[in-house]
């Protein structure tokens, strides 16, 4: 084998492991950008102005939340939508009137409510 054609073998096995690393980190980060954590399961509790206890189902698309609360007072199945972005979460149930925002932790998250009956505190862990 001649030293020019091992040069060429070489440099195209560096070009072909760069690319598959570069496939591999490109598809992290894209899972990791869209924040697709949130999407599922939710139980948690809100106290304050109202007190109780909801489940949140999430559909997630990039930073933009969809989904439904189930809350037991007042009791129902509200629609959601919210967004996420850096670590922070804003959503609201318009049909309630409630407005949600709070901090993610991982597998957590907490915040603030308001709506017309008052305000309080909220949080809920992924189930």
């Amino acid at each position: 084998m001649t030293r020019a054609r091992r040069t060429t073998l070489w440099i195209a096995a560096a070009f072909l492991a760069l690319a598959c690393c570069g496939s591999t980190i490109a598809a992290a980060s894209s899972q990791a950008a869209s924040g697709s954590k949130l999407a599922g399961n939710w139980k948690g509790h809100y106290s304050g102005g109202v007190s109780g206890h909801f489940t949140i189902h999430w559909k997630q698309t990039g930073s933009l939340l969809h989904g439904t609360i189930k809350l037991s007072n007042p009791s129902g199945t509200y629609a959601l939508d919210g967004s996420v972005r850096h670590g922070k979460i804003k959503f609201g149930a318009v049909t309630v009137g409630a407005r949600y925002k709070g901090k993610l932790h991982g597998t957590t998250m907490s915040g603030t409510w308001t709506s017309g009956e008052g305000g309080g505190s909220w949080s809920a862990t992924k189930s």
